[in-house]
């Protein structure tokens, strides 16, 4: 078992919840900006072929075992957009905040008028034990909820002011991290990949 893995990312929200999620297994998380990894390119249209060339990618660059997340908000009214396209869902221009702020703008917009606000949050977690590993451990988290009409709460990121947990009856934004943290897509995500880590495999 490994003691050390490389995030393949350099999202400050998502870099929290991972080193919280992974201190009960002693396991440190390190950012890939620490070995001066760039992003990796993400030209595919599904989430697990873009977390799996993330990965590779930084399990190469660091020689390390490594970890990607690829999520994003999906909404069937919209066909399933923003989907893997939701950090830079209007634009890549701006910093992180002024981006979520711009994305979280045009979904209500293209949500104007619908009846139809249901959403889900989608996260799969690839993990490979060095960059050419031929079985890497894949897991998938579903977090369902609707669009609200407008932002509410300051915490969180993306979508996250937007997103209301029904059986908290507040928006993901307003949560609590350690709340959100126990029942987001990205810990269901987890709590599967961690079963496969308490297996030894």
């Amino acid at each position: 078992m490994f003691t050390k893995l490389v995030l393949a990312s350099n999202n400050p929200g998502k870099l929290r919840e991972f080193a919280a999620l992974f201190a009960p297994h002693r396991i440190e998380v390190l950012p890939q900006s620490a070995f001066g990894i760039p992003e990796a390119e993400e030209p595919h249209c599904t989430f697990i072929e873009n977390a799996l060339a993330k990965a590779r990618h930084a399990a190469r660059l660091s020689g390390l075992p490594a970890m990607a997340d690829d999520s994003g908000l999906c909404v069937p009214a919209l066909g399933g957009e923003p989907g893997v396209h939701s950090a830079y869902y209007a634009g890549k221009d701006g910093d992180r905040a002024t981006r979520d702020a711009r994305n979280n703008a045009k979904l209500l917009a293209a949500l104007e008028g619908r009846a139809d606000r249901r959403a889900h949050y989608c996260c799969v977690l690839v993990l490979v034990r060095h960059a050419e590993d031929p079985q890497p451990i894949i897991a998938e988290g579903e977090w369902h909820g609707e669009i609200l009409p407008a932002p509410r709460g300051a915490g969180g990121f993306g979508y996250d002011p937007l997103f209301l947990v029904p059986s908290a009856n507040c928006s993901s934004a307003e949560l609590a991290a350690e709340a959100k943290n126990a029942i987001s897509h990205r810990a269901l995500a987890f709590g599967r990949l961690a079963e496969r880590l308490r297996a030894g495999l």
